[in-house]
């Protein structure tokens, strides 16, 4: 009786450690792609808020390694025109720079979606080859790269314009800085802005 009883147990113990070690094993639910409902974009690869605004010739995130480095954009320093206390010719240099930037950034952006439109209906119909993806692809990161440029170029115009003061001020009312530092200074000695006062 102890024998069989014996038996028993060692065969459960057996057949528990075989589950256990087979668990990991067993196949499991996988969560839904992130990419799930973007199947029904017009282009696959930019959200209707992408298009809209590289069609607008708006900033989306180009310009970032300018504005969080003390490089003010033309657009926030037009809002905050009264409070940065901008004088007439600096509000007239920075709507003009804007002008310049929007116009040019519009034409590099309809052409990144006409090439990004063409690249996804390429895939679509199951046409695409190595060579086609290539030239595209190489198309597409040029203008990117030219479209930042346009950017990132204008903030830095547009430090120009500014005094020292102007442009700490800037980065206190973006939210930037909280504790009154300096903006740092230009690396040939000179203090951006220096025509129009601290």
């Amino acid at each position: 009786m102890c024998k069989t009883v014996h038996s028993i147990m060692a065969a459960l113990c057996s057949a528990v450690l075989l589950v256990g070690v087979m668990l990991p094993l067993a196949p499991t639910a996988y969560a839904a792609s992130p990419y799930a409902g973007q199947q029904r974009r017009e282009i696959k690869a930019l959200s209707a808020q992408r298009v809209e605004g590289l069609l607008a010739g708006r900033g989306l995130g180009y310009a970032k390694a300018a504005e969080l480095n003390h490089y003010p954009g033309p657009a926030h320093a037009l809002e905050l025109a009264e409070r940065l206390r901008l004088d007439p010719e600096q509000r007239h240099e920075t709507q003009r720079l804007f002008d310049t930037m929007q116009a040019e950034a519009r034409a590099l952006g309809e052409r990144i979606v006409a090439l990004e439109q063409e690249l996804d209906a390429l895939f679509a119909q199951e046409t695409i080859d190595e060579a086609r993806l290539s030239d595209l692809t190489t198309r597409i990161g040029t203008l990117e790269g030219r479209l930042r440029a346009v950017h990132l170029r204008t903030h830095l115009r547009m430090r120009e314009l500014l005094s020292p003061h102007q442009v700490r001020l800037y980065d206190r009312l973006r939210g930037y800085v909280n504790d009154g530092g300096d903006a740092p200074a230009r690396p040939d000695g000179m203090n951006h802005g220096a025509h129009h006062g601290s």
